[in-house]
């Protein structure tokens, strides 16, 4: 049986799914190849990538606060 209520078990879902994407995003970017990308979609990505973050620090936020069931 899970340990969260069906809706909880959707943000801890959530933040593991968007933790990979901006761990991918976030080694793209330290990579020789983003180099090779235009100056201002570096600029959109690395928003993007402080936008995502931003967005995980909330998620976890939420999953702390959540009571056992």
């Amino acid at each position: 049986m899970s340990a969260y209520l069906p809706y909880q078990q959707r943000v801890v879902d959530e933040k593991k799914d968007l933790d990979e994407r901006l761990e991918r995003l976030t080694a793209f970017l330290a990579s020789a190849e983003a180099a090779n990308v235009p100056t201002q979609e570096q600029r959109r990505m690395n928003r993007q990538a402080m936008l995502m973050a931003l967005l995980s620090d909330t998620l976890g936020e939420r999953i702390s606060n959540f009571k056992p069931q």
